[in-house]
């Protein structure tokens, strides 16, 4: 199955910070592109690319103008998409469902208010809790339960850094040819 993820309403001035999160976070547990809706952001794409060539993986980041277009034509592409909100379904009920199908993920996570039609355009309204709390989290819990805990064991190709898990200390395989080849500094 392949993850894509939606970050609704973008706003550049406002959200970047929050914005790059949901983009690190889509990558790290398995989603193979973002689609940002709201305001397109020439920085934090290239952000967001610069850490894809640095780290590693094939994840893309696309802005896409008109999102409900995107939702439609994921679906007519056989897709399904989750609408992350704490007005859904409780994640724990429905995770199996979603997961035991192997159509093809859109996960859309909220910027401002969401409009009433992406809830209805929706296959699933899911919830991570009943408490207000981040987009970047929500989707963390949801990508982890969607992946089954696989994605602490993705590989990401042609990375120039790679973290080496240690109990103390930093430590950092650095691709010295990788890094020469794209000019990067430390």
């Amino acid at each position: 199955m392949n993850i894509n993820v939606l970050r609704l309403d973008h706003r550049s001035k406002r959200d970047a910070r929050i914005t790059t999160h949901v983009c690190l976070t889509s990558r790290a547990f398995g989603a193979s592109k973002i689609y940002l809706g709201g305001e397109e952001d020439e920085k934090l794409m290239k952000n967001v690319e610069d850490v894809v060539k640095r780290w590693g993986g094939n994840f893309e980041i696309k802005y896409k103008k008109n999102y409900m277009n995107l939702i439609e034509e994921w679906q007519n592409n056989g897709g399904e998409v989750i609408h992350l909100t704490m007005y859904g379904s409780q994640v724990q009920d429905v995770i199996g469902e979603i997961r035991e199908s192997s159509k093809d993920k859109l996960i859309v996570v909220g910027g401002s208010r969401v409009p009433t039609k992406v809830y209805k355009k929706s296959d699933y309204n899911v919830s991570v809790t009943k408490q207000p709390h981040s987009e970047v989290s929500s989707l963390a819990v949801f990508q982890h339960m969607l992946m089954d805990g696989k994605e602490f064991n993705l590989d990401f190709d042609d990375a120039i850094f790679e973290v080496i898990p240690t109990s103390e200390g930093k430590r950092v395989n650095i691709n010295e040819e990788k890094k020469k080849e794209n000019m990067i500094d430390n």
